[in-house]
């Protein structure tokens, strides 16, 4: 069968979700259930006080004393009110529907189920009242009130294709049975009994419901998080079964992250009572100097299966390979077993492998994410845990050689997966069933806009049987202009502590620009920008100070990461262009060994890439229709104020970036270069370079033009 969800709209309005219906009615059918049992069998010793009481009930729910007598089967309008009574539809709200063979005494439960969306008419203007009410019209019925879903793929030769879904939920959850291996029994009458018996395996409550609120990529964006916060507390309170989680990359983005270097936003974060972490790749943006004080002062624990910190001196004695039911916050562990009201829930993180590359995690390690992953899963059922989340920042569909698709296909007994690093908008879970227990998978887009909400059900063998989700937006507001979520007073006080700081640092204006300065996604990712040669510029003007024989830059496309509008340029500009404060680099390097980097500068093109150069001190020309490897036609460097072409045996002295230095976005050949020593660090920080570079010139004013530093012969 294919998973069940339960959608948040009814035609007409909003209904509550199926596991608040079920508290709701339990009482009553309860009572019905019971009633029942007594019309189909009276006990002998019944007192007549209680027999009179049960009658009244009857009656009050809608049911004709002849159907009580009769017992043979059931019309549909007596279970249409019947149904009314049960649910406890508001009769009052639902406009008259235009049927003329509904009785008076049953008008309101029509209407209420119509515009419920519950049921129909035989026809625009008859109910087809004292018509015999079908199985199948009673299965589509329940299945629609208690917003069940199930496959559309049955075998039934009498079930209609429109219903196929609503007939197979039925199945689904039991609580009905097919007549045979070809048909349902769609059209056969139904007792009074049986449509009883129907409610009360409806509203039977699935064995564990779990709620998970959850959010990725952060990116230091906090200055909405007290409204966040409201959204956590207003989606966890009522619901004791819940868990906010958290799949990494708090780090770098904002001045936020500049000034106190993810210390704001853990403030936040301690406040919001995560329950668990899972690292991104910018968390070692800076080494793990500065990730450890964020851990050291953590109230939640983390959980990493693939990240091993064993050789770093600074961060091994936070690690505890095991996966434990008793965390301490500010640890590390493989996982780590919530009991959530009573039930065991286990919670293991991945972290991608590309943060090798991608980001300056020095000695610490990342381990093959499928392999961990699998042990992880077996360690949990070894400690009879069977609801198993998997924490993760590798990306949703990430081209990167790992993600969640992946991992939910590779790894079986994963009932859920959050996840980070792609940035991924799911505004609807996404469901694998390659095996006999469903994954579900979520990600929460980025740079908290969104609060991501999951809401699932486990039957008595932890399977996930139905699962429920929606992205809320953080920064929704009504109809008035306010928004829906306010402040929470105790986070917005938190944040009135940093606030003043950055903005003060937003208002430090420090030169002008007469032109837009194009930068960000695609745009630094696919082409040469002038915001790509101005901070290249700047960094080749730096370098040379340093080292004058210094005579190229390269800028990678990805660090460029917005452009700026033609005007004051303030020091919060230049940060939100350069958010990660990569440090300075001088390599010597080999001019075939530049050459093979600038193959794989655009080995993605035309498509964007992160690894895309920005230059300086150089042109070169391109094909992107040839084979990657073979693209690259012609190369010259500016020495002295003239070009000349690129010789592969002579060295050159070439200025980059700390992080594309040691081999980030895939850069193997600058790997190569750094580890042989190579590498020069002078120490400085890319904005206070960029920012340097924009005040020395006259007035503080730059103009940068495309020069035709690069160019694709393809296009």
């Amino acid at each position: 069968m294919r998973p069940i969800s339960w959608p948040y709209q009814t035609k007409g309005e909003r209904y509550m979700k199926f596991r608040l219906k079920f508290y709701r009615m339990l009482a009553i059918i309860t009572m019905v259930v019971a009633l029942a049992g007594t019309l189909v069998a009276p006990a002998v010793d019944a007192k007549t006080a209680d027999r009179q009481n049960e009658a009244r009930f009857i009656q009050e729910l809608g049911v004709s004393s002849q159907s009580m007598k009769k017992q043979r089967s059931i019309s549909r309008i007596d279970a249409a009110a019947l149904m009314a009574r049960a649910l406890k539809l508001d009769n009052q709200k639902a406009p008259k529907t235009n049927f003329t063979d509904v009785p008076k005494s049953s008008q309101k439960a029509v209407n209420s189920l119509v515009y419920a969306g519950i049921l129909d008419g035989k026809s625009k203007n008859k109910f087809g009242s004292y018509e015999p009410l079908t199985r199948g019209e009673l299965a589509v019925w329940i299945a629609k009130a208690f917003e069940l879903k199930g496959s559309t793929v049955t075998d039934f030769s009498d079930v209609p294709a429109k219903h196929a879904e609503r007939i197979g939920s039925i199945l689904l959850y039991g609580i009905a049975e097919s007549i045979s291996d070809t048909e349902f029994g769609y059209n056969q009458k139904v007792s009074l009994s049986e449509l009883i018996s129907m409610l009360q395996l409806a509203l039977k409550a699935p064995d564990y419901q779990l709620r998970v609120l959850h959010v990725n990529d952060t990116h230091a964006n906090i200055e909405n998080t007290p409204r966040q916060i409201t959204a956590i507390d207003e989606h966890r309170n009522g619901n004791t079964n819940n868990l906010l989680l958290h799949a990494g990359d708090v780090f770098s983005g904002t001045l936020y992250f500049n000034e106190f270097k993810g210390l704001a936003d853990l403030e936040l974060m301690n406040l919001a009572g995560f329950d668990a972490f899972t690292f991104g790749n910018h968390e070692f943006d800076l080494g793990t100097e500065t990730l450890l004080p964020f851990v050291q002062s953590a109230e939640f624990p983390f959980v990493s299966a693939n990240v091993d910190f064993s050789d770093d001196a600074l961060m091994k004695r936070f690690q505890k390979n095991t996966y434990t039911a008793k965390p301490h916050d500010g640890k590390i562990y493989d996982g780590i077993i919530k009991n959530v009201n009573g039930e065991k829930v286990g919670i293991f993180g991945l972290t991608t492998a590309e943060t090798t590359s991608i980001s300056s995690p020095g000695d610490v390690r990342f381990e093959e994410y499928i392999n961990s992953a699998k042990a992880s899963v077996k360690a949990f059922k070894k400690q009879g845990v069977d609801k198993i989340i998997a924490l993760t920042h590798i990306g949703y569909n990430d081209g990167g050689g790992d993600n969640d698709l992946e991992l939910a296909n590779q790894v079986e007994g994963i009932d859920i997966i959050v996840g980070g690093h792609s940035h991924s908008q799911l505004n609807e879970p996404v469901v694998v069933d390659k095996y006999k227990e469903m994954t579900v998978i979520v990600q929460a887009n980025e740079y908290s806009k969104y609060l991501g909400e999951l809401d699932v059900s486990f039957d008595k063998k932890g399977q996930v049987i139905a699962y429920d989700g929606e992205l809320i937006s953080i920064d929704a507001k009504n109809a008035e202009g306010s928004y829906i979520f306010a402040e929470d007073p105790a986070a917005a006080q938190i944040l009135a502590k940093y606030k003043p700081v950055v903005d003060a640092k937003k208002k430090q204006v420090v030169g002008t620009t007469a032109v837009d300065l194009i930068g960000g996604n695609p745009a630094a990712r696919t082409g040469e920008t002038n915001l790509g040669n101005l901070i290249a510029d700047g960094m080749l003007d730096k370098a040379k100070a340093i080292n004058p024989n210094t005579v190229i830059a390269l800028q990678n496309g990805g660090g460029v990461r917005t452009t700026l509008k033609a005007g004051p340029i303030t020091l919060a500009d230049v940060m939100t262009v350069l958010p990660f404060s990569n440090a300075l680099a001088i390599m010597e390097i080999s001019g075939a060994a530049l050459k093979t980097a600038l193959e794989h500068s655009v080995s993605a093109a035309p498509s964007a890439s992160g690894g895309y150069l920005q230059v300086a001190g150089m042109r070169f020309t391109y094909d992107s229709s040839k084979p990657v490897g073979t693209r690259v036609q012609s190369v010259e460097i500016n020495q002295n104020g003239e070009y000349t072409s690129l010789v592969d045996t002579q060295t050159y002295f070439a200025a980059t970036n700390i992080f594309t230095a040691k081999g980030g976005d895939g850069y193997s050949v600058f790997a190569d270069i750094y580890a042989d020593g190579r590498v020069s660090e002078p120490g400085f920080v890319d904005w206070e370079i960029f920012s340097d570079y924009i005040q020395s010139f006259p007035e503080q004013t730059v103009s940068p033009n495309v020069e035709g530093r690069i160019i694709d012969v393809a296009n």
